[in-house]
């Protein structure tokens, strides 16, 4: 008989039995109750003072409990099994250093529309203002970068105000909830059960789009001579990729993602342009320039894919689909607003399209800019490893519903650019925020969501990995299965190539010559660590990382002189993007 085939011990029956769920008696019982009662399957976090009365209460429950090496760590981890799983990841940290710890996990959360529910400890409710041990204003803290947060202030309230914070995190747009837990809260005696995970009463999406503006923007679809699909991260977060998908084949309209869209369509059909903006494809900002409707999807315009709002798509009437209606002409008008859930909208606009517009020779055109902007890179023999050799290599060794995490800057670039992405929730990175550090723990989380077969990898650069890289500690600990990829040019590789665009070449403090030897540190965290400085090395060391059950790290040693292009300049026109350095 197996180890895992033998009966349960004496000392295992009688730990199971400690651990058994019994009724409510305490605020901390209440807010576990409400995590089981929402389907919470994990969580991430610190240990502290004020937070361990909960912690005591997660004790008895099935929840797993991830401990991070860091509350920053606890945050990503969290919104990456949000973006994998598509449900509220959740985090915890104590009160204080704990909480604001956490902000820049929560900051990154809201400005990516991620669902996280953060708990935080706090000091006893009649201590609060009296600048106590570890006190911090937390709910004051975090009021601008949550959807809603909440100061628990009964023990038979406690749970309902938990579940309604996981509820309102999942409701609409998605987005982080806060909860803060003074001690006597959770300390505090009760017996009341909290009930479902229900959103405020106050809280009602829009879900269908308004009949007659669906007819306008048919219309006007049926119209175009050169219509474009614009899919945006919304898509995935509401489900819709198969109703975007098959609206794109039905009528046959060529497709650009956004950063966060990557995955929304796959990047392999005929019909994709990949995405667009300030790094990408030529062919993807030539459509935006030249499209005369551009049906946007789930996607808040941001100026890392306009560029300058007069110069984008200059030439397109706008139709803007999107579950909240502040996104709604807030950067880009919107000439046939639908306010509603992708999906449900895509399938109304179906149904009200009589005819697909005649765009044959558009299509064409689009694939004439395929071919006359590739992305393509030289690999000479007297330069260092290019990294998008490695990115490359490292797609075809992985299969496709590979998930592939990164922190922020060059890396990050280089692998939207060049990893073929096909599935949804395949893509996690930072793009509001843009937060260096967020790709190690981040795969944590997404290691922890994903399905047991799904390869999961990182993809990182020196800078960002030295910010997170105690998260090491904890894929050891739990023994999971990532492969981490830094691409190590020994600078902030952006920071350095603007400054040589834009500083004329004074690169203040972007120099990381000081970095450690990330193999040798691998495996002094119980990792695998290997190093690779040529081509002929590359295929056979990912192999033998991807093959490594458990977390590995390969140190890429890649030319440090590499720039990122396509590019367009910040605030300039997507149709006028540069191919070198001399073209800015």
């Amino acid at each position: 008989m197996s180890k895992q085939e033998q009966p349960p011990s004496a000392a295992e029956e009688e730990a199971d039995e400690e651990r058994a769920i019994g009724p409510v008696t305490t605020g901390s019982e209440s807010v576990i109750r409400a995590l089981e009662n929402a389907g919470v399957e994990a969580a991430f976090g610190v240990q502290g003072g004020a937070i361990m009365p909960v912690y005591d209460a997660l004790y008895h429950s099935d929840i797993r409990h991830v401990t991070m090496a860091h509350e920053q760590g606890a945050a990503h981890a969290a919104d990456a099994f949000s973006v994998v799983r598509n449900e509220p990841g959740v985090c915890l940290a104590t009160s204080g250093p704990g909480a604001t710890n956490l902000v820049t996990g929560i900051a990154d959360a809201n400005m990516d529309s991620d669902g996280l529910v953060a708990l935080t400890g706090q000091v006893p409710a009649d201590m609060v203002g009296s600048d106590a041990f570890q006190e911090t204003d937390t709910t004051g803290v975090t009021a601008p970068i949550t959807k809603h947060n909440y100061f628990a202030d009964d023990p038979d309230s406690v749970g309902d105000t938990v579940g309604e914070a996981i509820a309102l995190a999942d409701e609409g747009r998605p987005g982080p909830t806060l909860v803060d837990l003074p001690k006597d809260v959770t300390l505090g005696e009760t017996d009341a059960e909290p009930g479902p995970a229900t959103p405020p009463e106050t809280t009602q999406p829009q879900y269908v789009a308004d009949e007659a503006d669906v007819r306008e923007a048919a219309d006007a679809i049926e119209a175009a001579e050169r219509p474009l699909l614009l899919f945006g991260g919304g898509v995935i977060k509401a489900d819709a990729t198969d109703e975007a998908r098959s609206f794109a084949r039905e009528y046959e309209i060529p497709v650009v993602t956004t950063m966060p869209g990557i995955g929304s369509f796959p990047e392999d059909d005929d019909l994709c342009l990949s995405w667009a903006g300030m790094h990408g494809t030529g062919y993807a900002n030539m459509a935006i320039t030249h499209t005369d409707l551009l049906i946007a999807v789930g996607t808040r315009f941001d100026d890392r894919l306009t560029g300058g709002i007069d110069t984008f798509a200059p030439e397109a009437e706008v139709i803007h689909i999107d579950i909240d209606p502040a996104e709604i002409s807030k950067n880009v008008h919107a000439d046939y607003p639908l306010i509603g859930d992708a999906g449900i909208v895509l399938d109304q606009l179906d149904d009200a399209i009589g005819r697909a517009p005649e765009a044959e020779s558009w299509r064409e055109q689009c694939l004439t800019w395929q071919d006359e902007y590739p992305m393509d890179y030289a690999t000479p023999d007297d330069e260092p490893l290019k990294p998008q050799f490695v990115v490359e290599v490292l797609d075809e060794a992985t299969d496709d519903d590979t998930i592939v995490t990164t922190g922020v800057g060059q890396h990050q670039m280089w692998a939207a650019q060049y990893w073929t992405f096909s599935e949804p929730r395949t893509w996690v990175s930072s793009h509001g925020l843009g937060t260096m550090g967020y790709g190690l723990p981040a795969a944590v989380g997404a290691r922890i969501a994903a399905d047991d077969d799904q390869q999961v990898v990182c993809i990182d650069g020196d800078g960002s990995f030295l910010m997170t890289i105690q998260a090491l500690s904890v894929a050891v600990r739990e023994d999971l299965d990532i492969t981490v990829a830094v691409l190590n040019n020994e600078y902030i590789g952006m920071v350095r190539q603007w400054q040589d665009a834009f500083f004329e070449g004074r690169r203040m403090a972007a120099e990381y010559n000081w970095c450690p030897e990330f193999d040798m540190l691998a495996e002094a965290f119980g990792a695998r660590g290997f190093r690779v400085d040529d081509y002929d090395e590359v295929a056979d060391t990912v192999e033998k990382a991807l093959s490594y059950d458990g977390p590995s790290v390969i140190d890429f040693h890649i030319d440090p002189a590499e720039n990122v292009y396509p590019m367009v300049p910040s605030g300039g026109a997507n149709g006028k993007f540069a191919l070198t350095e001399d073209q800015l």
